[in-house]
């Protein structure tokens, strides 16, 4: 007798699944299918996610052997490796980028008072990209180089709560700062970027939007300093100038003058420059939310680990796409779990018990709780093993 609900269904039912089929709708994912729509497509995706399935086989000798469980998870229909594949190839990957987005907007109110270590009222992204490699022979469509293949992933991140608003899934030839041109720019925003990022024309029409931006200046950039402002060098500061530039190409692209922050880390005494377009928060605060840009590296490095988006289970241009908005959904969909469920256990933690519970029928919450529990038991225990009970 089937009671309660599976971890797998519970999870699902975050989805709104009127908006998922709209997406599908506006690509015309289902036209012409009898069996495995695009919802059991993303289900099974997002189950091989959830529970580190290795290949294309994997899911569905996993999937099979409980079969008679597929009804209360969602899926509908037999799954096969083969209509999996063709579904991931064929099934346009817009579908799958569409519903993320419509995740991260239910995310995005959630995390809206997370704190992120500087006192800042405005919106503060982080932007930046990570190059993702794979066989030249099996992925020729993603040239990088002259022997290896890649893809990247440009990414904004939200600094508050660490969700991502923008990714744009390029090959590994197109270079980071074009990405800009695609931005759609927020007023009153701040816009975090190394110094890849340093094209003044893109610089300005950042400004111009009534955004700021901070970024890393170059050893050889031409300046001349127009004014000083005194700093307290106890806090690392090393000066706080006003400065126009006087290169040619420069000048022309950036006319108006800027912010230049010269600033020593005290943890690893590297010595950073740092330019914006903000004369108004402190000049400690600008080096903070430069230090703050970190995160979207943590975010590159969690993903990286802890879902399948470098091993890929179709070598086609939709598959790879498909294959990693799928996991951007769940990403998101865990970091929405989160919030709902007022836990204070890391995303890390609860994707490691969902990935070992998803046929259990036990409710989300006293999952978590239980495993809550355990860890604040085993942490009165002594980190060396005992060989005898002395």
């Amino acid at each position: 007798m089937h009671t309660g609900k599976l971890v797998f269904a519970q999870l699902m039912e975050l989805l709104p699944l009127y908006e998922f089929q709209r997406c599908v709708q506006r690509y015309q994912g289902n036209y012409r299918v009898k069996n495995f729509s695009c919802l059991d497509q993303f289900l099974c995706m997002a189950f091989a996610q959830l529970t580190y399935r290795e290949s294309l086989r994997d899911i569905e000798s996993c999937l099979r052997a409980m079969e008679p469980r597929l009804y209360h998870m969602g899926i509908r229909s037999k799954v096969s490796r083969s209509t999996l594949a063709r579904a991931n190839e064929n099934r346009d990957w817009r579908i799958y980028a569409d519903f993320a987005q419509v995740l991260i907007g239910i995310a995005r109110p959630l995390y809206l008072n997370d704190d992120f270590g500087v006192q800042l009222k405005q919106t503060a992204y982080a932007f930046d990209s990570t190059t993702i490699d794979l066989c030249l022979e099996l992925f020729p469509w993603a040239k990088f180089r002259k022997t290896k293949a890649a893809i990247k992933l440009h990414t904004l991140l939200n600094l508050r709560g660490s969700i991502p608003e923008f990714i744009h899934i390029t090959k590994g030839k197109v270079h980071d700062v074009n990405i800009l041109d695609l931005l759609i720019i927020q007023p009153g925003s701040f816009y975090v970027m190394d110094r890849g990022y340093l094209d003044f024309a893109r610089l300005y029409a950042i400004h111009q939007s009534s955004a700021f931006f901070v970024t890393r200046a170059k050893r050889n950039l031409k300046t001349k300093r127009r004014y000083s402002r005194p700093v307290d060098k106890a806090t690392g500061l090393r000066s706080d100038q006003t400065i126009v530039l006087t290169g040619i190409k420069t000048a022309r692209d950036y006319p108006e003058p800027l912010r230049r922050i010269s600033y020593r880390d005290p943890e690893t005494g590297k010595h950073l420059v740092f330019l914006t377009n903000n004369f108004v928060l402190p000049a400690l605060t600008i080096a903070l939310l430069f230090k703050a840009r970190w995160r979207v590296e943590l975010f590159f490095k969690w993903i990286k680990q802890h879902l399948r988006i470098k091993a890929f289970f179709g070598t086609s241009e939709n598959a790879v796409k498909t294959q990693v908005w799928i996991a951007i959904c769940v990403y998101v969909l865990v970091a929405i779990l989160k919030k709902r469920l007022q836990t204070d256990r890391s995303l890390y933690t609860i994707l490691q018990v969902l990935s070992l519970s998803q046929f259990e029928k036990e409710p989300l919450y006293d999952l978590l709780s239980q495993q809550l529990d355990h860890l604040s038991k085993n942490s009165t225990l002594p980190k060396q093993l005992l060989l005898f009970n002395l």
